[in-house]
C-alpha cells in the first residue's frame, strides 16, 4: 500500500515536470529571455567572485615567493613630515645610509641581513641595438640578498665581496629581461647599458612568473654602492631585510631589530618609532581583509542583480498564467487539484531558474578566469560559488513562482473555461 502511494507520488511529479517542460518548449522566446536575465545575474556574481579568488591566489603565491620568514625595516609609509616636537619622533623620515650603517653595528642577532633600495623604476636597459621600455626597476643591494629576498640564481653567480665593497658596475638581471635583450644567446659576461653606464652581467635570476608585486623577472640588481654612485639622490630611503637563522626566534629577532634601529636613529626613550617593521604575512593579512570587503560588496551587488532577475521571472510567469487561463480551467475540470496546478507552475519557474543558473555559472567561470590569464595563476573552479549559484537560482525560482502558482491555483474552473 505504501509502495503504491510512493509510485503515485512520483508519477504525479513526473507528469507535472513534463507539463512544465512542454510549456517551456512552447514559449521558446520568452524562456530564452528569462534564462538570459537570470544567467547575467549569476554570471556577474560568480564571475566577480572567481576573479577575486584568482587575485587572492596570485597574491598568496607572490608573498610566499617573497619569503614568509623575512621581515624588513623601512621608513614609515603614508606619513607626512612634521616639525619635531618635544617627546615626538620625526615622523616620515627616510631610513638613511647612515642609519643602515649604524644598524649594522648595533644589531647582532643571529640572522641573514641585506640592505636594499630602489635606484629607479623607470630605467631603459640597452644591449647593442635592442632596448626595453622605460619601466625596468633597478635595485641596489648588498649583504645576504639571496637569502632574504627569496630569489635564486639560475645561471652565473651573485656579487663577490670585492664587487660589493668597491661598488663595481656589475649586474644580475631577470629571466624575462634576459630573453628580451639576448634571446637564446648567453648573457653572462656580456654588457648592458643603463643611461650612460655599462654593467657587466654576472648572473641571471631564476624565473618567478608574472606578478603584480614581485618584478624579479623584469628587473636589474646591482651592488648598493654602485647604485648610490650612479643613481644618487637626496630622498633615498633604504630597506633592511632580515631573516633569523631559526624561524622560531622571529619575535626575538624583530624586538632586537627595533632596539637596534632606535639606537641607529638616536631616538630618545619617549620618542615613538619613526620606522616600520613589515612582515610579508602581515601585508597579505591586510590585503586579504581588503579583498574580503570587496568580496562582500560585489556579493551584495550580485544579489541585487539577482533580485531584478527574480522580479523579471515573476512577471513572465504571471503573464504565462494569464495566457494559459483556459488550459488551467480544463485541467481543473478533469480533476486537477489546486495543489497540482501550483506544483506545475513552481516546477516551470524552478526549471527556468536552473537553466539560467547553469548558463550563468559557466559564463561566470569563463569571465572570472580571464583574470587568471592576466595575473598568471592556475585556472580557478570556484566550487563554493558554483554551489551558491545553484542554491540562489533555486531560491529565485521558488520565490518567483510562488505568486503566479498561487494565482493559477485559485482560479475558478468555470470562469477559467469561459476565458477567451
Amino acid at each position: 500500500m505504501l509502495w503504491q502511494k510512493f509510485i503515485k507520488f512520483i508519477s504525479l511529479y513526473e507528469d507535472n515536470f513534463k507539463i512544465a517542460l512542454a510549456s517551456v518548449k512552447t514559449n521558446k522566446l520568452r524562456t530564452v529571455l528569462t534564462v538570459l536575465i537570470i544567467a547575467f545575474g549569476i554570471m556577474s556574481l560568480v564571475g566577480i567572485l572567481t576573479a577575486i579568488s584568482a587575485i587572492e591566489n596570485s597574491l598568496k603565491g607572490q608573498f610566499a615567493n617573497m619569503g614568509s620568514n623575512t621581515f624588513k625595516i623601512t621608513s614609515q609609509t603614508f606619513s607626512t613630515h612634521r616639525m619635531r616636537r618635544r617627546g615626538e619622533a620625526r615622523i616620515g623620515e627616510p631610513v638613511s645610509y647612515k642609519d643602515i650603517r649604524r644598524f649594522e653595528r648595533f644589531y647582532n642577532f643571529p640572522s641573514y641581513q641585506s640592505r636594499v633600495f630602489t635606484a629607479t623604476s623607470t630605467a631603459t636597459v640597452k644591449h647593442n641595438s635592442k632596448k626595453t621600455n622605460p619601466n625596468i626597476t633597478v635595485w641596489g643591494v648588498e649583504g645576504d640578498y639571496l637569502q632574504t629576498s627569496g630569489n635564486n640564481i639560475k645561471t652565473g653567480r651573485f656579487f663577490s665581496q670585492t664587487e660589493l665593497t668597491k661598488g663595481r658596475n656589475v649586474a644580475i638581471i631577470g629571466s624575462k629581461l634576459k630573453q628580451k635583450l639576448f634571446g637564446n644567446q648567453t648573457a653572462i659576461g656580456s654588457f648592458i647599458k643603463i643611461g650612460d653606464i655599462r654593467y657587466k652581467i654576472v648572473g641571471i635570476f631564476a624565473e618567478k612568473g608574472s606578478s603584480m608585486i614581485d618584478k624579479t623577472d623584469n628587473m636589474v640588481v646591482i651592488p648598493l654602492i654602485a647604485a648610490r654612485n650612479n643613481f644618487y639622490r637626496t630622498d633615498i630611503s633604504y630597506q633592511i631585510l632580515i631573516q633569523p637563522y631559526n624561524i622560531e626566534f622571529m619575535d626575538a629577532a624583530k624586538n632586537n631589530a627595533i632596539i637596534a634601529m632606535r639606537k641607529a636613529k638616536r631616538l630618545k626613550p619617549k620618542e615613538k618609532n619613526n620606522f616600520d617593521i613589515v612582515k610579508s604575512d602581515n601585508l597579505i593579512r591586510n590585503l586579504m581583509k581588503n579583498i574580503a570587503v570587496i568580496t562582500t560588496s560585489t556579493t551584495i551587488i550580485g544579489l541585487i542583480t539577482l533580485l531584478g532577475a527574480a522580479i523579471g521571472l515573476m512577471n513572465i510567469m504571471l503573464v504565462s498564467v494569464s495566457e494559459r487561463t483556459r488550459e488551467i480551467g480544463i485541467r481543473k475540470a478533469v480533476g486537477a487539484t489546486p495543489k497540482i496546478i501550483r506544483q506545475q507552475f513552481l516546477f516551470e519557474s524552478v526549471f527556468i531558474g536552473q537553466l539560467g543558473g547553469v548558463l550563468g555559472i559557466i559564463l561566470g567561470i569563463l569571465a572570472g578566469n580571464i583574470v587568471t590569464l592576466i595575473v598568471g595563476t592556475d585556472f580557478v573552479i570556484p566550487w563554493l560559488w558554483i554551489l551558491l549559484g545553484v542554491v540562489l537560482t533555486f531560491i529565485v525560482g521558488i520565490l518567483s513562482g510562488l505568486t503566479p502558482a498561487a494565482k493559477a491555483a485559485k482560479l475558478d474552473p468555470i470562469i477559467a473555461l469561459h476565458y477567451e
